[in-house]
C-alpha cells in the first residue's frame, strides 16, 4: 500500500534554511505522472497547500507565499520528494505534510521557526 514518510523537520531560527524529505513506497514515481504535494498546518489554522511536483514530467507549482524561497524537487531513483525551504519565517511554524494528490498523506514533520 502507499506509504509516505516525511523527515527533516526541526527547530531553526528566522532566516535559516531547512530541507524536508518525503520517501514514498507502494508506487513508483516513474510509472506515471503523479502529483506530489507538500502541505502545512499551523496550530489553530487550516491546512495550507505549499507546493506540487509531478513525478514524471517534473512540473512544479508553488503557493504565492513561498514561491521565491521554497524549491520542490524529486529523485525518481529514490522515489523521494524534497522541499528546500529558505529564509524561513516564524509564521511558517507548522506541521508539514507530504501527500500523493490529496488521497494519501504522510504523518507530518514539525518545523519550528523561532529565535
Amino acid at each position: 500500500q502507499v506509504q509516505l514518510v516525511e523527515s527533516g523537520g526541526g527547530l531553526v531560527q528566522p532566516g535559516e534554511s531547512l530541507r524536508l524529505s518525503c520517501a514514498a513506497s507502494g508506487f513508483t514515481f516513474s510509472d506515471s505522472d503523479y502529483e506530489m504535494n507538500w502541505f502545512r498546518q499551523a496550530p489553530g489554522k487550516e491546512r495550507e497547500w505549499v507546493a506540487q511536483i509531478s513525478t514524471r514530467l517534473g512540473r512544479r507549482d508553488y503557493a504565492q507565499s513561498v514561491k521565491d524561497r521554497f524549491t520542490i524537487s524529486k529523485d525518481n531513483a529514490k522515489n523521494t520528494v524534497y522541499l528546500q525551504m529558505r529564509n524561513l519565517k516564524p509564521e511558517e511554524t507548522a506541521a508539514y505534510y507530504c501527500a500523493l494528490g490529496s488521497t494519501y498523506w504522510g504523518q507530518g514533520t514539525q518545523v519550528t521557526v523561532s529565535s
